[in-house]
């Protein structure tokens, strides 16, 4: 059975290069290993991380479990949750978005502001943001 989550979270520290660096290094090594395809955005500026991750629900429950109990994460909050038929960022062991090189008219269309904040969001809106920025390219892969 295939499931999907989506989370939000801040870093403990500023994000920068290295903190991302080791990040795709983990996921890069691990997620191929469980069957874990996703997409994270980033927003420097805030600190914040949006998440979705999919796969089989031991996996990405487990995975949801080490991200919650990972120093370098504050703050991590469950937005939606659900069991899915296929997967929507299957193409990414995990791609990512740098939220700082988006139109601000892409976040205000799910967001009260053109900030990323997606703790002020529905699970909803901050999956069909990162639908939205999946099918406009704007995320890279960390193959």
């Amino acid at each position: 059975m295939l499931t999907r989550l989506v989370y939000a979270s801040r870093a403990a520290e500023k994000i920068d290069d290295a903190l991302l660096k080791s990040i795709f290094e983990r996921s890069r090594a691990n997620n191929l290993e469980h069957g874990i395809t996703g997409v994270l955005c980033v927003y420097h500026g805030g600190n914040v991380f949006l998440q979705a991750l999919e796969g089989s629900r031991v996996a990405v429950n487990a995975l949801y479990g080490d991200i919650v109990r990972d120093p370098r994460h504050r703050d991590v909050t469950l937005l939606d949750y659900a069991e899915i038929d296929e997967r929507r960022f299957g193409g990414w062991r995990m791609g990512s978005v740098d939220l700082g090189k988006v139109n601000p008219g892409s976040i205000l269309r799910y967001s009260e502001r053109a900030v990323l904040d997606p703790f002020s969001m529905t699970g909803r809106a901050a999956l069909a943001l990162l639908e939205e920025l999946a099918n406009s390219a704007a995320i890279s892969s960390h193959e």
